[in-house]
Formats: structure tokens, C-alpha cells, sequence
């Protein structure tokens, strides 16, 4: 089952809204790919937060790389 804004990875409960809807987009997107649960949760945290520490204006030129 794919994760959503109301049912995710315990581990990400302490992310903000914003990252934290990223990290759910990137994890999904991994586990379809195949990737590992875990290792799409780790991979997904890391890349939602360097995805928020970016500018909001680099955020929509760029796509989200996984």
C-alpha cells in the first residue's frame, strides 16, 4: 500500500508538512522502482531534506532527482 499524508513511515513524523510530503512522493516512487522499504524511507528523508533546504524558486526550476 502506497504511503499517503495521513499514513506514512513512523520515521517521518518529525519532518514539516511541506518535507515531509516530498519524502512520501520520493519513497513512493522508489518502492515502485523496487527499492527495499527501508532503504526507500532512508533515501527518501535524505533526499526531502535537501529538497527543503533548497530556495523555493530552485525547488520549481528543478526536478526531484531520487
Amino acid at each position: 500500500m502506497p504511503w499517503s499524508d495521513s499514513y506514512f513511515p513512523r520515521s517521518m513524523v518529525n519532518l514539516s508538512g511541506h518535507t515531509r510530503h516530498k519524502a512520501i512522493e520520493i519513497a513512493n516512487a522508489l518502492l515502485a522502482e523496487g527499492y527495499e522499504e527501508g532503504r526507500a524511507i532512508r533515501i527518501a528523508i535524505s533526499q526531502a531534506k535537501r529538497w527543503a533546504a533548497h530556495p523555493l524558486s530552485e525547488r520549481r526550476a528543478s526536478p526531484a532527482r531520487h
